[in-house]
């Protein structure tokens, strides 16, 4: 990296060679241009630097996705800011959570939630971003912009809270060289190019929409079609001007499922990828079929970037794997002997630790740098990786990770509930869905109604049940432990 290790810096290098390019457009519009990216995020860094945040200091963000915010990640990195990017559908007692362990400087959230926010509060400044550009963010930019603030390589760019299998969220703390250099391997791998146009229906609080699709665009100096929903027809319509887009497994259901779909609709586009959960190996076969395209699967975390990808070129995309570890990047594979075991990794990828959580850093990532994964693997002759199962009891549902022990702690303290266990069973549109089995006390009447309506306001929409089984006990074996294999298999074809 440069002498000046931030970010920003190396993301907008390509804009002295862009000029006037398109690098944002919607709907046929150009919203922001190369040639705006500097001056725009200049100003907002500044702002931000009048409203208190220092170089270090966090930044929590939860508002909608829009071109605003996009620059108002890129003047956080300018600023040299921690950015901390939240979901939309966390709840109140969740935001709360994140907003103490984080301890910003300055809070970002939608206009309608600003009386609320300000409640939950214990530092910082708060102010609004609206999905129009509306609030009070960009209501008094200063005229002068804020230079590109130097950092260190090691210094904090990001923290992205994920979830754990007990307890609450950690928040993984991603350097600005753990990002650099996932993002400068992965446009050399996947052969990003200035001419090539991005089709972003992705949200931008995670990692793939955040850093692997946008980072991509930005540093190869291409352009982006911005889509802030997902709707099949539309992102097809965008074929004939674009030339690659990442999605979701649930994306590429939905995608193959369109009768738009075809090898002439198709036949601009050169890379298709797919990733954030396992794509099943018919969801290739039928892409295949529709447009005489493979789709491209690698595998990552929030905590390391991108492990692994299939081949771009020189090399097979094989469905169910995610191919081989990336430059520069190593895995192996531990206790399984010659079969299945815990994949671990190491590079420059892997993350600084968990934010404020020593014993959990210590737990999962090592002295010498290789970070345990969770995710049970085996790794053929040439190296490529497969992932046969997870050893942390998590289900990925849209490509959003979710724990059953978060909602079982709900569910269990409702009146009238003995136990739950929350489990994740295939389902046709967004991978697995999310089943609670619940088990009654004795004399006690529940219904699935009540039980979802009495986690609503707890738990984020995407994290509540889509089915509650009412049980009269639960599966154990000898030991007592709860049989959650059990459960899988007997609800297996439950959305079939």
């Amino acid at each position: 990296m440069t002498a000046n290790a931030n970010l920003y810096a190396h993301l907008l290098a390509p804009s002295a060679s862009a000029g006037d390019k398109p690098f944002l457009s919607e709907d046929g519009k150009v919203l922001l241009r190369w040639s705006d990216i500097d001056a725009r995020t200049g100003r907002l860094a500044a702002r931000l630097r009048a409203l208190g945040a220092q170089p270090g200091d966090r930044i929590v963000v939860q508002v909608e996705k829009s071109p605003d915010n996009v620059l108002l990640y890129l003047s956080a990195l300018r600023a040299g800011l921690v950015y901390v990017p939240l979901n939309t559908a966390y709840t109140s007692s969740e935001l709360a959570y994140f907003l103490g362990n984080a301890e910003p400087a300055v809070v970002v959230c939608r206009p309608a939630d600003e009386a609320d926010v300000r409640g939950l509060m214990t530092s910082g400044t708060l102010v609004t971003l609206g999905e129009d550009g509306t609030g009070t963010l960009l209501g008094d930019l200063p005229q002068e912009g804020l230079p590109v603030e130097p950092r260190e390589a090691s210094d904090l760019a990001a923290i992205l809270y994920t979830s754990g299998t007990t307890g609450r969220s950690k928040g993984a703390m991603l350097s600005h060289a753990n990002l650099y250099s996932n993002a400068a391997t992965l446009k050399d791998l996947w052969g990003w190019q200035s001419d090539d146009v991005l089709i972003h229906i992705l949200p931008i609080y995670h990692v793939h929409g955040l850093f692997v699709a946008l980072h991509g665009a930005l540093l190869a100096g291409a352009s982006v079609l911005f889509h802030r929903g997902f709707d099949p027809a539309t992102v097809i319509a965008d074929f004939a001007r674009a030339s690659v887009l990442m999605g979701v497994p649930t994306h590429y259901t939905r995608l193959t499922a369109a009768s738009e779909l075809t090898p002439e609709t198709a036949k601009h586009m050169r890379l298709f990828i797919s990733g954030s959960a396992p794509l099943l190996a018919e969801a290739h076969q039928r892409l295949e079929e529709k447009t005489g395209q493979r789709i491209l699967e690698r595998y990552g975390m929030t905590e390391t970037g991108m492990i692994t990808s299939n081949p771009y070129q020189g090399g097979e995309r094989v469905a169910g794997t995610v191919g081989y570890p990336l430059p520069g990047v190593e895995v192996r594979i531990q206790g399984g002997g010659s079969g299945p075991g815990i994949l671990e990794v190491r590079g420059p990828n892997v993350f600084a630790g968990y934010w404020r959580m020593p014993e959990k850093t210590a737990e999962e990532l090592s002295a010498d740098g290789w970070f345990v994964t969770g995710d049970v693997a085996v790794q053929d002759g040439d190296g490529r990786v497969t992932l046969v199962g997870r050893a942390k009891d998590l289900i990925i549902a849209g490509g959003l990770n979710i724990y059953p022990k978060e909602i079982e702690e709900a569910i269990d303290a409702l009146p009238g509930v003995d136990e739950s266990a929350v489990i994740g069973v295939p389902h046709p549109d967004m991978g697995e869905g999310v089943v609670a089995v619940v088990a009654a006390q004795k004399g006690a009447k529940l219904s699935e109604e009540d039980i979802l309506s009495a986690i609503a306001g707890q738990l984020a929409r995407f994290k509540q049940p889509r089915r509650v089984i009412v049980v009269e006990a639960l599966p154990r074996n000898a030991m007592g432990k709860v049989q959650k294999a059990a459960l899988r298999e007997t609800y297996k074809d439950l959305f079939a």
